[in-house]
């Protein structure tokens, strides 16, 4: 599949291009997991805080990321449904995790998905594909200015359309899932790498983190 390489986008590691296609992780700067930082992902070299952005969710009801995240270990994507690998497998993934750990983490976690396609990924579409791995997560969508806007508060390069054979497109994305502690700050990031078993290794210290 052919990559696509942006130039100084936000949040690359300085002298490595960002590799986007429909699913290949673009890493930010980053620094990675050590035994000394106890974590299983890429730990980032600065911490920021829970993003402010609204969208709307699979109801049809406005979401406040900040305000109806806060203060809950929170997981968040940027994907979309026709996404061939890296979304599905990285969903499947977050919810065998989910079923891993002990059900007072499981149910105190909160899984995000924003949808990076939003004139393919209507809420009903976007709800019916989520459901696939747990009913629980959270699917948000918005016009491209507003999850363009989202993409920009969390610190990732934007998604762009790619033209694709017999009039279609993918959509070339960051992958790296923002990992949220009880502190409502990012702590740690996972690429397509990470396993169920990093995942739920990981999520006792989110609702541990302070």
């Amino acid at each position: 599949m052919a990559l696509l390489c942006l130039a100084g986008c936000a949040g690359c590691a300085a002298g490595e291009p960002a590799h986007l296609d429909a699913g290949s992780p673009v890493r930010p700067s980053a620094g990675t997991a050590t035994a000394t930082s106890g974590w299983h992902g890429t730990v980032p070299k600065v911490s920021r805080p829970r993003p402010s952005f609204t969208l709307v969710d699979t109801s049809g009801r406005s979401f406040d990321f900040a305000r109806q995240t806060a203060r809950r270990a929170t997981l968040l994507f940027f994907g979309y449904t026709n996404c061939p690998d890296v979304c599905p497998t990285t969903m499947a993934d977050i919810a065998a995790a989910r079923q891993l750990v002990s059900t007072d983490v499981g149910s105190a976690l909160t899984v995000v998905f924003v949808t990076t396609d939003p004139g393919r990924d209507t809420a009903g579409v976007l709800r019916t594909w989520l459901n696939q791995f747990d009913s629980s997560f959270v699917g948000l969508t918005g016009s491209p200015e507003q999850i363009d806007a989202a993409q920009q508060a969390v610190g990732v390069p934007l998604a762009q359309a790619q033209q694709a054979p017999g009039g279609q497109y993918t959509v070339a994305h960051a992958a790296q899932v923002a990992a949220y502690g009880v502190d409502d700050i990012q702590h740690v990031l996972y690429f397509a790498s990470s396993t169920v078993a990093d995942y739920a290794a990981d999520l006792p210290r989110l609702l541990a983190a302070s």
